[in-house]
């Protein structure tokens, strides 16, 4: 994400490789979308994908539970203490039921209703009641605290996740997708394990708990309840198979949606210019109309769970009440135990119908996991060697090797490029847009991988040093800059460790960004957001331009660095730049080609091979690529194009 680098392990990909490659028009097949290009057809921002299969359910909830390990100990806690709670609520309307029964005969009896006895079997009926509210409570904080963790550990590995991930990840998929799955997936996911796992645990044992003393005291009514169980599964499959893609669709369209207003906000300006505002209104609307579709579906499929598990449990009741009352009649059970068996018929329907009502949330959150799990699994760049190998001492000599590259396997971008830069020399690198000027310095920098060939440093080849130390010795000033939140100060002085404010001053100044920047209301204390409100986009580029200054790398990388600036700041900052090249290795990218003129090489690029190289003045007196495209830039009448 930076526009210098020096320290940063991977940089991210948006700006550097993405960018850079769409504004070079290189590798079409894979480069993002920048900028509101406006397009007919909604579903053009996922690139036309199918709509997801559905989820393989069971090895989803296996590795959601996968999550839970490193608390393990915790969860044997939780559930003791949910057993414990259970199992008190359960001995519950038992304990009731006997005092019913102490009343029904003390008023039906000689003796009278024995009141002290009843308060007694009263009292431990509060005390059992007591002691599962304090259990449940305590289960209910514990089980809180382990899933927070758990989310918390899963947002860790979706950022470790992320820096693993290849430049090509990224310039395949949206941004506001990726964000969606990191932000969106990822919280409902918490919210749905909050609200279920703890009260599914509950419902599971109450089923287990109160069938089992059902079964204590009449196995009879016992029977007449389960009759109902298999209809309930049944019912429940049912309206959850429907119900499932239906979740599936509305996540993906989220991601969708979030992918259009992301690509909209970000280039709000061009819309205007070339007034797209009602397109990209009607493609929103469209996207949204979808979500709402999709939502409306899922919510209404999986309502019908709950209405339809209640009735199923009213029956049960009816049942248990009509076959009680005759077996009381009949004097084959007690009025207590028919009390107790209505409440646990219940109890035995409620986690019944919970567990049901829980079924749209677990699919929802089961839906955002699977998005999740999607990118964890994505496939990542390769890891670096163990041990690395560095060069004995960085003097910034870069030799490309017979290298080959392509975006896609069927159409190659750069094949036989050889070329050796000593140290201290200036390259510029020239050519039509889509010539492979800036993958050169994406495959230098590995944010891609060389298909054929190699690259070495000083001798060393890239490929067998850690990125970390790679791109540590490489200073980079991208034509898009990228500032965070924070002070003008704090942006310079970013990727420099220890650096000091007469430094970062100093660096402004060689930069010539110092005047506009105590211009500003707390100079060099100003905040700025992460897009640079308040600064123009030339003022941002001199701010990245001092990042560079203050890092002095061994290899400095110029992509278009001055194409914000105006002339005369321009001149000012190449010359600048001059100082700061002295002694170092310098790879430049630039279209105006009188910003190259005193490079030691200027490298011309077509269709990803070097056709010419050599000075300004002998590539003018050539009369070949380079003079042509310096024609077309200065003389009167537009060169010819070949």
């Amino acid at each position: 994400m930076t526009d210098v680098e020096r320290k940063d392990a991977v940089p991210p990909p948006a700006p550097e490789g993405g960018a850079a490659a769409a504004s070079e028009g290189e590798g079409a097949t894979t480069a993002p979308r920048r900028g509101p290009v406006a397009q007919p057809g909604p579903g053009r921002f996922m690139g036309g994908q199918p709509v997801e299969k559905s989820l393989n359910f069971k090895a989803s909830g296996k590795r959601l539970l996968a999550l839970l390990e490193p608390d393990k100990f915790l969860v044997y806690v939780v559930v003791v203490l949910a057993v414990l709670a259970v199992a008190l609520s359960v001995v519950g309307p038992k304990i009731l039921g006997e005092a019913t029964d102490k009343i029904f005969r003390g008023a039906f009896g000689p003796s009278g209703v024995d009141f002290d006895a009843v308060g007694v079997i009263l009292g431990w009926a509060v005390l059992v009641y007591v002691l599962s509210g304090v259990c449940s409570i305590i289960q209910s904080r514990i089980a809180n605290s382990v899933l927070q963790r758990a989310i918390k550990r899963l947002r860790g590995d979706v950022e470790d996740k992320i820096g693993r991930l290849p430049l090509s990840y990224f310039d395949k998929q949206p941004r506001g997708e990726v964000l969606s799955r990191v932000t969106n997936d990822i919280d409902n996911l918490g919210q749905t394990l909050q609200q279920t796992m703890s009260q599914l645990l509950f419902s599971l044992l109450t089923i287990v708990g109160v069938l089992g003393m059902m079964f204590w005291i009449s196995w009879l009514l016992a029977l007449v309840a389960l009759v109902t169980v298999p209809v309930s599964i049944v019912v429940a499959a049912r309206i959850g198979k429907k119900a499932q893609p239906q979740f599936i669709q509305q996540w993906k369209t989220t991601g969708k949606l979030n992918a259009h207003i992301e690509e909209m906000y970000t280039g709000h300006s061009l819309v205007k210019v070339f007034g797209r505002q009602e397109e990209s209104a009607e493609i929103f609307r469209q996207e949204n109309e979808k979500l709402y579709n999709a939502s409306f579906r899922a919510q209404f499929v999986s309502g019908l769970m709950q209405p339809a598990m209640m009735f199923i449990g009213n029956l049960n009741y009816v049942l248990v009440a009509v076959i009680g009352g005759l077996r009381v009649s009949s004097g084959a059970l007690s009025i207590g135990d028919v009390q107790a068996f209505v409440q646990y018929s219940r109890q035995f329907s409620q986690p019944l119908t919970q567990a049901a009502s829980m079924a749209n949330l677990i699919q929802s959150g089961v839906a955002s996991a699977e998005r999740v799990f999607e990118l964890l699994d994505a496939q990542e760049q390769s890891p670096d060697p163990d041990p690395p190998a560095r060069p004995a001492e960085l003097r910034g000599r870069v030799a490309f090797e017979n290298v080959a590259f392509s975006y896609s396997p069927s159409k190659p971008l750069i094949t036989g490029l050889s070329l050796t830069v000593e140290p201290g020399h200036t390259v510029a690198i020239v050519g039509p847009t889509g010539a492979g000027k800036t993958t050169l310095v994406n495959l230098l920098m590995r944010f891609y991988e060389v298909t054929g060939g190699r690259i070495t440093l000083d001798g060393v080849d890239t490929a067998a040093m850690s990125r970390d130390e790679l791109r540590g010795a490489v200073g980079m000033v991208l034509q898009d800059t990228w500032l965070f939140g924070g002070t003008i100060a704090d942006n310079i002085a970013y990727g420099s460790d220890g650096v000091t404010r007469d430094q970062v001053v100093a660096a402004a100044k060689a930069a010539h960004a110092d005047r506009f920047i105590r211009t500003l209301p707390d100079g060099y204390d100003t905040v700025v957001d992460d897009e640079g409100t308040g600064i123009s986009a030339g003022e941002k580029q001199l701010i990245t331009i001092a990042r560079a200054f203050l890092s002095e790398p061994t290899i400095l990388v110029l992509d278009e660095a001055t194409s914000s600036v105006d002339t005369r700041t321009e001149v000012l900052i190449q010359r600048a730049m001059a100082r700061l090249r002295d002694g170092r290795t310098a790879f430049v990218i630039a279209h105006r080609l009188s910003t190259i003129r005193d490079a030691d090489t200027i490298l011309v690029m077509e269709n990803g091979s070097i056709v010419e190289q050599g000075t300004h003045t002998s590539l003018l007196a050539s009369g070949g690529a380079y003079a042509r495209l310096y024609e077309s830039q200065f003389a009167a009448a537009p060169a010819e194009v070949d």
